[in-house]
């Protein structure tokens, strides 16, 4: 299992340690030997996806869109990785300041693309952020927040 992240402002990365966290504590439970990596979408590699069986991508939305780096990420690997993924497990956690279906969105239709199965739905967190102050600041994951990320990751790896 490959978890992707790209966090401005600690949210995203915070969701995706946690759903790390979680899916190690189910491996672990179940005694299993799948490997479950945790990468900064700017160092993911073509060899990362294909080495993977499920995709866990987590990133903020930025002026109703995916955020950049994330989306380079995609732009950098489309090509490469179709028609040989196919099949393959991903989920997708947004964090955003009030909206987040464009980042969503947008996320669903590239996977699409690449014939990956939503099996464990994506989820948005709301940041509650509306002013550039809020917007710009360090966020925190609330305990429900965290519980929510969490329940991904391991829900994604349970059914690997």
């Amino acid at each position: 299992m490959l978890i992707v992240w790209h966090s401005r402002t600690g949210a995203a990365e915070q969701a995706a340690q946690c759903a790390c966290d979680a899916a190690m504590a189910i491996r672990a439970e179940l005694n299993d030997t799948h490997t479950i990596r945790l990468k900064r979408a700017a160092d993911v590699t073509a060899q990362d996806m294909l080495d993977a069986q499920a995709y866990l991508f987590c990133a903020p939305e930025n002026l109703a869109s995916l955020a950049g780096e994330m989306k380079e990420c995609f732009d950098r690997l489309y090509y490469p990785l179709l028609h040989r993924i196919e099949g393959r497990l991903f989920s997708v956690i947004i964090t955003a300041g009030s909206d987040g279906q464009g980042a969503l969105t947008q996320v669903r239709r590239i996977c699409q693309g690449w014939r990956l199965n939503e099996r464990v739905p994506g989820l948005i967190l709301n940041m509650q952020s509306d002013t550039e102050a809020a917007i710009l600041a360090p966020k925190t994951l609330s305990n429900e927040q965290r519980r929510q990320a969490e329940e991904i990751g391991a829900t994604l790896f349970a059914l690997l």
